[in-house]
């Protein structure tokens, strides 16, 4: 493997990780982002990058993962109440909580969620009930986010891998070497004794 490749994949990796790690705060596109970097691996590096089957199957994880993402926050939220001002306020407490990490990730979502409830006209402990509903939900949503993200990440450096140790011809390869194939090129060492 290059360095080029080397210096590639590390850097695909690296964002990939961000990505993930990106899938735990509410809002942030932290899934789609580990789906475009392989994508772009692949665009900038070819046959060297994942193949086809694997970018398909990465594409579905994504598609599941919002999927796990909205139907984790629908039902964390119904569980305990929560309706959407609460989500919101959850939210926009975890993205003012990234400035005072690590407690900020922790109580943000939840003090968000209550004071979101609060606007709302309800009372206090409906209000905290139903903020702890939203947080729920957004963990619910961002661990499954989380585990497909993962699953991306380890689908693509196999798939990477394999390909660089078992090299194999792309589609559109072998039909350039189909058409440029023509009997006179292909030569058969002669047999011993014939005349």
């Amino acid at each position: 493997m290059s360095t080029a490749h080397i210096t590639g994949l590390l850097v695909t990796v690296v964002v990939m990780m961000m990505g993930v790690l990106g899938s735990l705060i509410p809002v942030l596109p932290g899934i789609p982002v580990v789906f475009v970097a392989a994508l772009i691996h692949r665009i900038i590096f070819g046959a060297a990058g994942a193949s086809t089957p694997v970018l398909v199957l990465m594409g579905g994880l994504m598609l599941l993962s919002l999927a796990l993402d909205a139907i984790g926050t629908l039902v964390g939220a119904r569980k305990l109440g929560a309706t959407w001002r609460g989500m919101v306020g959850a939210s926009v407490g975890a993205l003012v909580g990234l400035f005072f990490i690590p407690f900020g990730l922790i109580f943000g979502p939840f003090i968000g969620a209550v004071l979101g409830e609060l606007a709302g006209g309800r009372e206090n402990n409906d209000a905290f009930k139903a903020g702890a509903g939203a947080v729920l939900g957004l963990f619910l949503g961002a661990l499954g986010k989380f585990l497909c993200g993962v699953i991306m990440i380890v689908l693509f450096l196999a798939s990477v891998i394999t390909r660089r140790e078992s090299p194999s011809l792309e589609p559109s390869q072998l039909a350039h070497a189909y058409h440029h194939y023509t009997p006179e090129t292909h030569h058969s060492a002669p047999m011993r004794g014939s005349q």
